[in-house]
């Protein structure tokens, strides 16, 4: 199958052709011809298939086949729950709508607002955003939702996550109820449904992937470890086996840049990722790591969540994952675009049930080795163990949380709030109390 026989205008064609790309993905062919007939749709589809240009493209040419008024009313808008994906899903729409007259733009927080502003008041057909910044320019009167045409939920599943669900509710309250909706999510879980079910009007679902699914070309491997040797570890680890573009993964920020110094004390250049980050500084460690000016990305699950990295050879889960899906996520930074990659975790024993659950939706065992000199000495089980009752690790929905993205308030911001919730492992009656 070609992209010209999913229907796309000559002008999007040549585009996705300077892009390099010469046959659609699986979740492309399924979600173009439905978004162009103007179809509502819920797409299950991870990050690195595809999924930004399976509705941005038709969005694309909807937008351009419609007559529009002379001062650019905003008519489509995606939705995201990090910065870092605003900004790539932004790129896209820039890239694939150069020979069209469409005029594109990214808001989020962590810069100032002034020059978002001035863009917004010359006229943007579509415009990308997180959802607290995207609320205080509406406050600010600097654009209206009052011509949306079509709005998209990237990463659904985050946005839950993330406690974005009254923000989403606010900005569809401001919108036409006729309008397209778009949403997509790296799983079908209970939750995302249910959302889906308030926003989606008689949806077609796609799926491009099974759920929970990891991918096929990811080796995957677990080191039970001593608690208080990782860090050696890791730094024997990249250093014997003299590896670039290694991102790991830390439950804290704290932790990251603890450890972003540790390695940058070894000789391995390194850099940190995460909410207490400024903008400006994230931007510059995720392109270093990108043209492989730093060898190590040192990230938290928020600040990596929709992260591009092509051909990213080595994961490494520092500390595994509270949260047993985010593993999937983790690892699906790898083994992409047919490339072969390796995610490894390292588990103390305070981490055998989190190894555990992830086991269970991957519905196999990791292999797991015991390196001489790295053995765990601390050999009694994990009190979450003996305390959690039975069915309390499950992903916490954030559904009802009043929280807003991008904010420029650290203290306040809801990536700031969703890691500190798996730090601390939330109790469900605490979890209800935020509801």
């Amino acid at each position: 199958m070609s992209f010209k026989s999913l229907g796309l205008s000559d002008a999007l064609l040549k585009a996705v052709e300077e892009k390099g790309y010469t046959e659609p993905s699986p979740i492309q062919q399924k979600a173009i011809p439905h978004i162009l007939d103007g179809k509502d749709l819920l797409a299950s589809a991870q990050t690195g298939t595809g999924k930004t240009a399976g509705f941005t493209l038709p969005v694309l040419q909807r937008l351009a086949e419609t007559k529009h008024p002379k001062y650019r009313p905003l008519r489509a808008l995606v939705l995201t729950p990090t910065r870092e994906l605003a900004a790539q899903v932004y790129d896209n729409v820039r890239e694939y709508s150069r020979y069209l007259n469409i005029h594109s733009a990214v808001v989020f927080g962590g810069v100032k607002a002034a020059s978002q502003i001035a863009t917004l008041r010359r006229g943007v057909d579509i415009l990308v955003a997180t959802p607290g910044r995207l609320l205080d320019l509406h406050d600010q009167k600097a654009l209206s939702f009052k011509r949306i045409e079509v709005l998209i939920l990237d990463e659904a599943d985050r946005m839950l996550d993330m406690g974005f669900v009254r923000d989403i509710n606010k900005i569809m309250s401001f919108m036409p109820s006729k309008r397209q909706n778009l949403m997509f999510s790296a799983t079908f879980s209970k939750d995302i449904k249910k959302l889906a079910e308030g926003i989606l009007r008689n949806p077609v679902s796609v799926e491009a992937a099974p759920q929970n699914s990891t991918a096929e070309m990811v080796s995957q491997k677990a080191f039970s470890v001593d608690k208080g040797k990782k860090t050696a570890l890791v730094i024997k680890l990249i250093s014997e086996g003299n590896w670039n573009q290694v991102l790991i993964f830390t439950r804290t920020k704290h932790g990251a840049n603890k450890l972003t110094k540790k390695l940058i004390g070894a000789k391995i250049s390194a850099a940190a990722i995460h909410g207490n980050k400024s903008q400006g500084a994230r931007t510059k460690a995720l392109a270093s790591f990108k043209n492989n000016t730093i060898r190590v990305l040192v990230a938290t699950d928020i600040a990596a969540r929709g992260l591009d990295i092509p051909l990213l050879p080595h994961v490494i889960n520092f500390e595994l994952p509270n949260v047993p899906e985010d593993y999937v996520h983790r690892i699906g930074r790898t083994g992409r675009a047919g490339a072969s990659g390796e995610a490894i975790s390292l588990v103390c024993s305070e981490e055998t049930e989190y190894q555990k659950e992830i086991e269970k939706i991957l519905k196999k065992q990791l292999k797991t080795e015991v390196l001489e000199g790295f053995e765990p000495t601390d050999t009694a089980p994990p009190k979450r163990a003996a305390t959690q009752k039975k069915g309390s690790f499950k992903k916490k929905n954030g559904v009802g949380a009043s929280h807003r993205g991008g904010s420029s308030r650290k203290s306040n911001s809801p990536e700031n709030k969703s890691e500190n919730s798996n730090n601390r492992n939330r109790s469900r009656s605490k979890r209800n109390r935020r509801r």
